[in-house]
């Protein structure tokens, strides 16, 4: 009945796709978008929060949201910027940096075991294919 709708295969992959990295960042005590937001702030320090939001192509208030979730488990804070008040640069704490090895292994060890199950190529078609759809939507 669905074989041809985009929304319902997508949304059902992403439901697949979030169990998986729920089950990755728990031990982390965040969130799928959560951690992917913190594997920004750990590569990119000092990133502004409008700059994280474009990266993950999200909306301010979702960015604002999970940023508040980060910054009360003491994995993130925020600091105003010295050219604009309104600006706020994330910044990752110590405790963030402790643990940004086995976070980006956490996912890695995810992208590893569905590149597996789907083989390789088809994996790598896959994530191409749907990133032209996201390019092409937005």
């Amino acid at each position: 009945m669905f074989d041809q709708c985009l929304y319902f295969n997508t949304s059902a992959l992403a439901r697949r796709l979030e169990r998986e990295w729920t089950e990755a960042f728990e031990p982390f005590g965040v969130t799928p978008p959560q951690g992917f937001m913190l594997r920004a702030i750990l590569d990119r320090p000092g990133m502004l929060q409008r700059e994280l939001s474009d990266e993950l192509s999200i909306a301010r208030p979702t960015a604002t949201r999970a940023l508040d979730g980060l910054e009360a488990r003491g994995y993130i804070e925020r600091r105003r910027t010295e050219g604009d008040g309104r600006e706020v640069a994330i910044f990752p704490t110590a405790e963030a940096v402790a643990i940004k090895r086995p976070l980006n292994d956490a996912s890695g060890d995810v992208t590893a075991r569905l590149k597996k199950q789907m083989g390789g190529p088809a994996f790598v078609d896959t994530v191409q294919k749907i990133r032209k759809a996201r390019s092409v939507l937005d």
